[in-house]
C-alpha cells in the first residue's frame, strides 16, 4: 500500500520512476502527505494556493539547482547517482540495508563517491587504500566529527565521541590518560577481566547446558570492566540500577538506528514530531539523572589522594582548576556526564556484541571451535588463561580477529567532516563536507582478503601457521579518531573469548542445525546478531 501511494505521489510530482523500498516509500509518503495536508487547507483561498504552488516550484528549482551547481562546483568532485530534488538518492538506497547499496555504488562509481541523503550531500570513502589515505595520511583533514541532528541535540557538543576542537582534545586526552592510569592495557586490568570471566562462567553454568540468549550475561560482564574503571567499582549482575543502565544502552542503540530517527536526521523540520525522537531524549535524560546520582555519591566520598576511577580523577582536576580561578574550562558537569555516557556505550556495546558474534560463529562452525579448544588445551591446560598466552595461541588469535572482521559491527564508521579542501584519489572534496569511511568495504576488500565473505581464520595466518596482522584490519577505524579504548577491547576480546571456549562448547539449541543459524545482522546503530539461543555445554 505504501509503495503504491509513494509511486502515485512520485507521479504527481513528476519524479523519475525508481524502485521503492518500503522504508523509502514511507518517507516519501509522509513528506507528500504533509504537503497534501497543507494544500487541502490552502485550497479554500486561491491566492494562498497560488503562493503555495509558487513556493513548491521555487523549492524544487532551488534543490535541483543546488544539486546541479554543487556537483559542478569543481570538475573533479566525486561522481555518484543523480539525486532527486529534496529526496536526494533516498529512493535508490535500501534503507534497511544501506551498506548493500553503498557496495553497489562502490563498484559503479569507484572508491570515492557522492551520495545525497535527502538534501544533505555526503562523500563515501571505500576500500582499504582510500580509507587509509584519508584517515591516516590526512588525519588532520578528516579528524572532525559530523554529528547527526538527534545526536547533536543530545550531546550539545560535549563528551569525547561527537565533540570537536578543544573540547574533543581535552576530553580525549584526559580519558586516555586516566583509563591507562586505571589499568587499560596493564596487568591490573587483566586481573579485573579474569575476575569477571570467572563470574561469567558461574552464570553460564547455571543454565546447565540448556538454550539461552548469550547477549545479556556477556554484556553485563564486559560492561563491568569499563564501569570499574570509570566509577571505581563493578556492579552485581542482579543490581536493578545496573540492569536499567545496560537496558538503556541497548535502547539508545535501537532508537538511533530506527527508521523514524533516521528520517528525522535527514529531514529535521518535517519529523520533529516522531515518538522515537522524544524517547531518545528521555533515555538520554534518564542516563544523565542516574549518572548525576552516582557522581554525587562519589563526590561525597572523594579522597583526592586516592582516586578510584575516572570520575574521581575528573572531579579532583575540576576542583583544582576552580581553586586556581580557572572557571572557563572544559572540566564541567556536562562534559563529565557525556564523556562517561560515551565511554560506557562504546566500552560495553561494541565488545559485547563482537563476543556474541564470536559464540554464534563457533556454534555455526564447530570444526573451527574444535581447533580453538585443542590449541587452548595444549598451550594453557588446566590453568587460567593469561594475556601473555596470546603469542602462543596463533590460531585462536586468528579466530578472534576474523570474528571482528566478519562481525563488521560498525560498517559505516561514524561520520567525519573535512576541515579544509582536499583531493583524494583524484577527487576534490570541499571543506565542511560530511564524509563516511565505509569500513565494511575495507574489512571485505576483495583485493586485501582471500575470502572476504567467508569466515576464514587463515586470513591472519602465514604458511607456517603463525599469526600475521593485516593492514586492512580496521574494525576500530583509524587515524586521530581511532577508538580510544582499542587496547582495552583487544584484551577483553582475548580474555573473554578464550575463557568461554576453554570452559564450554557452544552449539545450536536442540532441533536447530548449524546451517539454520542465521548470520544476517539486525541493523540498529550497529550490527548485532538476530535474537537466538545457544547451548553452552561444560567441558570435562
Amino acid at each position: 500500500m505504501l509503495e503504491k501511494a509513494a509511486t502515485l505521489a512520485a507521479d504527481s510530482f513528476h519524479l523519475p520512476s525508481v524502485a521503492l523500498s518500503s522504508e523509502s516509500s514511507l518517507i516519501l509518503y509522509t513528506v507528500c502527505f504533509s504537503i497534501m495536508g497543507m494544500l487541502d487547507t490552502l485550497l479554500q483561498d486561491s491566492i494562498s494556493l497560488s503562493l503555495f504552488v509558487g513556493l513548491v516550484i521555487l523549492l524544487l528549482v532551488y534543490f535541483t539547482a543546488s544539486s546541479i551547481f554543487s556537483s559542478q562546483w569543481h570538475k573533479n568532485e566525486p561522481p555518484g547517482p543523480t539525486p532527486l530534488p529534496f529526496l536526494g538518492n533516498m529512493l535508490q538506497i535500501d534503507l534497511k540495508k544501506p551498506y548493500k547499496t553503498f557496495m553497489e555504488f562502490y563498484k559503479t562509481y569507484g572508491s570515492v563517491f557522492t551520495v545525497h541523503l535527502g538534501p544533505k550531500k555526503v562523500v563515501v570513502l571505500a576500500g582499504y587504500r582510500t580509507v587509509k589515505e584519508a584517515l591516516v595520511n590526512h588525519d588532520d583533514v578528516f579528524g572532525d566529527r559530523d554529528a547527526p541532528p538527534i545526536i547533536d541535540e543530545i550531546s550539545q557538543g560535549h563528551g569525547v565521541l561527537w565533540s570537536n576542537g578543544d573540547t574533543w582534545r581535552e576530553m580525549r586526552g584526559f580519558s586516555l590518560s586516566n583509563l591507562r592510569d586505571f589499568g587499560m592495557g596493564r596487568k591490573v586490568c587483566e586481573d579485573k577481566i579474569t575476575e569477571e570471566c570467572q563470574l561469567l562462567m558461574e552464570v553460564i553454568k547455571n543454565y546447565k547446558g540448556k538454550p539461552f540468549d548469550t547477549t545479556q550475561p556477556i554484556t553485563y560482564a564486559v560492561s563491568n570492566i569499563i564501569c570499574s574503571m570509570i566509577y571505581g567499582s563493578r556492579f552485581e549482575y542482579d543490581d536493578p540500577e545496573f540492569e536499567c543502565m545496560i537496558s538503556r544502552v541497548h535502547k539508545i542503540n535501537q532508537l538511533l538506528g530506527s527508521s523514524s530517527v533516521q528520517a528525522y536526521n535527514l529531514f529535521p523540520s518535517l519529523f520533529k514530531w516522531i515518538a522515537n525522537r522524544r524517547e531518545s531524549y528521555n533515555v538520554a535524560a534518564a542516563n544523565r539523572k542516574r549518572n548525576s546520582a552516582l557522581f554525587s555519591h562519589l563526590k561525597q566520598t572523594l579522597n583526592p589522594e586516592t582516586c578510584r576511577g575516572l570520575v574521581d580523577a575528573f572531579l579532583v582536576h575540576k576542583q583544582k582548576l576552580e581553586e586556581a580561578g580557572m572557571t572557563n574550562n572544559h572540566f564541567h558537569d556536562n562534559n563529565l556526564s557525556m564523556t562517561v555516557m560515551n565511554l560506557i556505550v562504546a566500552g560495553s556495546e561494541t565488545t559485547s556484541t563482537t563476543l556474541t558474534w564470536g559464540m554464534l560463529f563457533m556454534a555455526k562452525y564447530p570444526q573451527i571451535q574444535d581447533k580453538v579448544e585443542e590449541e587452548l588445551r595444549e598451550v594453557v591446560g588446566d590453568r587460567q588463561v593469561q594475556a601473555a598466552d596470546r603469542r602462543n595461541l596463533p590460531y585462536t588469535n586468528a579466530v578472534i580477529h576474523e570474528t571482528q572482521r566478519m562481525a563488521n559491527i560498525l560498517p559505516m564508521s561514524l561520520p567525519h567532516r573535512t576541515t579544509r579542501d582536499i583531493t583524494i584519489q583524484g577527487h576534490f572534496i570541499k571543506k565542511g563536507t560530511t564524509v563516511y569511511p565505509f569500513l565494511m568495504s575495507v574489512l571485505y576488500d576483495e583485493s586485501e582478503w582471500e575470502k572476504p565473505h567467508t569466515f576464514h581464520p587463515s586470513h591472519f595466518l602465514d604458511k607456517d601457521g603463525k599469526f600475521v596482522m593485516k593492514d586492512a584490519f580496521m574494525p576500530f577505524s583509524a587515524g586521530r579518531r581511532v577508538c580510544l579504548g582499542e587496547s582495552l577491547a583487544r584484551m577483553e576480546l582475548f580474555m573473554f573469548f578464550t575463557s568461554l571456549l576453554k570452559h564450554f562448547r557452544f552449539s545450536p539449541a536442540p532441533g536447530v542445525s548449524e546451517e539454520d543459524l542465521e548470520l544476517t545482522p539486525q541493523t540498529n546503530f550497529s550490527f548485532s546478531p538476530l535474537p537466538h539461543q545457544l547451548c553452552a555445554i561444560p567441558r570435562m
